[in-house]
């Protein structure tokens, strides 16, 4: 089917866009829903939390931000518990 058509009938008809990708279309338009379609139609995608996906890098941030005297500040500044960041820094020791 043809992109240009389908863009205009998603224009004139967007309340009949599926859901989530409804959503999707709003925040970033008809060329990101159409190179997420390119990229993962007809497979099964699970999205997980940001947390998740940018769990790592802030692990690297926080622990660049350690000085073993700051783990509650950074706990609360990153959303994270006490605990999980003295473990972290454990970790890395």
């Amino acid at each position: 089917m043809n992109e240009r058509l389908m863009k205009q009938a998603a224009q004139e008809y967007p309340e009949y866009i599926l859901p989530p990708y409804d959503e999707i279309m709003d925040m970033d338009g008809f060329e990101a829903i159409c190179a997420f379609s390119r990229n993962f139609g007809k497979t099964t995608v699970y999205v997980p939390s940001l947390r998740t996906i940018f769990g790592q890098c802030m692990e690297r941030d926080m622990l660049s931000k350690l000085n073993g005297l700051n783990s509650r500040e950074i706990a609360l500044k990153y959303g994270y518990s006490d605990r999980f960041v003295r473990e972290l820094l454990r970790r890395e020791k």
